[in-house]
């Protein structure tokens, strides 16, 4: 099962996450689309270039893992997921589904406490739509193995 891992990238310590995440994934046999490794260079992307290739990361997969944490989902990765739970209510044979990964505490002490436990309450829904949210690596790694039961 092919997953594409969603989230912010615009740093070392974001990419190392998205990076270890992956790492994990692909020591169960996942293949992982992770966005910063299609690119060698960083600096001076095109616009155009990073759309048409993360939207074939994200029509290619058949899960999507996103990582949610900050003070709210980062934009790119709200839009990925967007796309992602269109393609799921298309093909739902196709597209098994989205897990959602939170470990920020900011969201942690919300959770049960605040609607959509603090996430935004769209990005919550459509997550929630076509999969659920987890609220550690672990928990995240476990759903991916779900989902792949299920093809």
């Amino acid at each position: 099962m092919k997953i594409y891992l969603a989230g912010p990238l615009f740093n070392e310590g974001e990419r190392g996450v998205l990076s270890d995440v992956a790492r994990r994934l692909r020591a169960l046999n996942f293949e992982v689309f992770v966005p910063h490794e299609q690119f060698v260079e960083l600096e001076g992307l095109d616009p155009k270039g990073v759309y048409a290739t993360d939207l074939e990361g994200v029509r290619s997969a058949s899960a999507m893992l996103a990582w949610l944490d900050g003070t709210q989902v980062d934009d790119g990765t709200a839009t990925e997921i967007g796309i992602f739970t269109q393609l799921c209510a298309m093909d739902p044979s196709r597209y098994k589904g989205i897990i959602g990964l939170c470990t920020d505490l900011r969201m942690v002490r919300r959770r049960g406490v605040a609607p959509g436990d603090g996430i935004n309450l769209f990005v919550a829904g459509a997550i929630q739509s076509v999969g659920e949210i987890t609220w550690s690596v672990d928990e995240a790694i476990d759903a991916a193995v779900r989902l792949r039961g299920r093809e």
